[in-house]
């Protein structure tokens, strides 16, 4: 069994994931819950793919960590001067 981190990212149309761990595997999903279920099948069918080629599989090497910063949120759009 093998554990691996995925990063899920609000898009216009809905959400994109992917994992740092796994190169060129992501997937996408008009609901939040839609894209971890694709992400999921997609790793899945790479990783099963990878072992029927005989290729070792990849390390999970990265980390997350959410950070909380004290400052106060800005009326307006991010990353628009006031």
């Amino acid at each position: 069994m093998k554990k691996y981190l995925i990063v899920l990212e609000k898009t216009k149309t809905g959400f994109s994931a992917y994992s740092p761990d796994i190169l060129g595997c992501a997937a996408t999903g008009r609901t939040k819950k839609e894209a971890e279920q694709n992400i999921y099948d997609a790793i899945q069918f790479h990783l099963e793919g990878m072992q029927s080629e005989g290729l070792r599989l990849p390390e999970n090497t990265t980390e997350s960590e959410m950070l909380v910063f004290a400052v106060a949120e800005p009326h307006g759009h991010y990353g628009k001067k006031k």
